[in-house]
């Protein structure tokens, strides 16, 4: 292929033009900014040959004089980059946007970046991670069990089982006519490649799936069951592998599901233990009572022995929440709250006073030291 063409400068083109063009080219084609892109680096190798050899005087001449660079096939030869075939000029018409038309140099950085994207389009590495979040109330969280999550995600087309094309009668390419090339235009330079609907053998035995438009995967709807461990956090973050949205020629992705734990009127949870105020009378406080309280999974019984203070606390081993990573259940953690009597007869105006009159210890007595 001509040196002058692939850099897109004139044949009376300055030194000057020539390292203009090059580092133009080079900004978009240099293999460091296109790392693991063939065509950049094959289209690179090709741009800095020409270079070389235009911006060197004696080269230069010799290359204007023979049409030959050296040690290579002859100017003018059909250039093939990746997959993409140069096959020469059309004068027939004038070039689409007039004097504003792309050089020579960005119309072929065009096509081969249109040929990398495209084949990163057929095919991506892996799937795409999704994330959900979960509400759950107190009781639920601590069972635990199976909940349902609605979400869309992207999975492999059923009918055509992710190929974007279903199988038909075999018949002459349309999108090529039979050829087994596609050709197109870039102003006055004409393109081709192999045709990608037959593969370049001219005939079709596919047409492409309607249910996915030719995609291979479509996107679905649908509620997925989240195995939730018993006694889960306000907070966690459970992962469920292949339940993300999955890529052409790639893997599917996980689902993360964040899960927050509505709070309970009654207990609050530090770590796996539970702790619950429980009122007591001033009568049981001072001679004990065995008392019922609520627990995870029914009820529990705690002894509150005799001269119990107000904010005591009683600990009920293995009644508090569930541990999520199967250890031993925490505790239950009782705290005493006293409660007064509302006195509204006589009578029990007198029983305090007499309370009073035996328990003659001042209470505040360490508040005055």
């Amino acid at each position: 292929m001509d040196f002058y063409v692939i850099l897109g400068v004139e044949r009376a083109a300055s030194p000057s033009d020539v390292k203009r063009a090059y580092r133009r080219l080079a900004r978009k084609h240099h293999p460091d900014i296109n790392p693991g892109d063939a065509e950049s680096e094959a289209f690179f190798l090709r741009v800095t040959e020409a270079y070389e050899t235009l911006v060197d005087p004696e080269r230069r001449q010799d290359y204007d004089q023979h049409g030959v660079r050296r040690g290579g096939p002859a100017a003018g030869e059909v250039g093939i980059v990746g997959d993409v075939e140069f096959e020469g000029f059309d004068f027939s018409g004038p070039a689409p946007g007039g004097e504003s038309a792309s050089t020579f140099g960005d119309l072929f950085a065009d096509v081969f970046a249109q040929s990398a994207g495209a084949r990163d389009r057929a095919s991506s590495p892996g799937g795409i991670d999704l994330h959900a979040d979960l509400c759950l109330p107190f009781e639920g969280a601590m069972r635990g069990g199976t909940h349902g999550v609605t979400l869309t995600r992207v999975v492999q087309c059923g009918a055509c089982r992710g190929t974007g094309a279903r199988l038909v009668a075999e018949g002459r390419c349309v999108g090529c006519g039979g050829s087994g090339q596609s050709r197109w235009t870039r102003g006055h330079m004409v393109f081709s490649r192999q045709c990608a609907q037959c593969g370049g053998s001219g005939r079709r035995r596919h047409r492409p799936c309607g249910a996915c438009r030719a995609e291979g995967m479509v996107s679905r709807t649908e509620s997925v069951g989240v195995p939730v461990p018993p006694g889960v956090t306000d907070g966690a973050r459970l992962r469920i592998p292949g339940h993300g949205s999955a890529t052409r020629g790639g893997t599917t992705g996980d689902l993360t599901i964040s899960v927050s734990v509505e709070p309970h009127p009654l207990f609050r949870r530090e770590g796996d233990d539970l702790h619950l105020v429980v009122p007591v009378a001033v009568h049981e406080a001072a001679l004990g009572v065995r008392a019922e309280v609520p627990a995870i999974g029914g009820r529990a019984t705690v002894r509150i022995p005799p001269g119990t203070q107000s904010g005591q606390r009683f600990r009920l081993r293995g009644r508090g929440a569930p541990s999520p990573l199967g250890g031993q259940p925490g505790d239950l953690v009782i705290s005493v709250r006293i409660v007064l009597p509302q006195i509204i007869d006589e009578r029990s105006k007198e029983l305090m006073r007499e309370l009073g009159r035996i328990h003659t210890e001042d209470v505040r007595a360490e508040l005055l030291r």
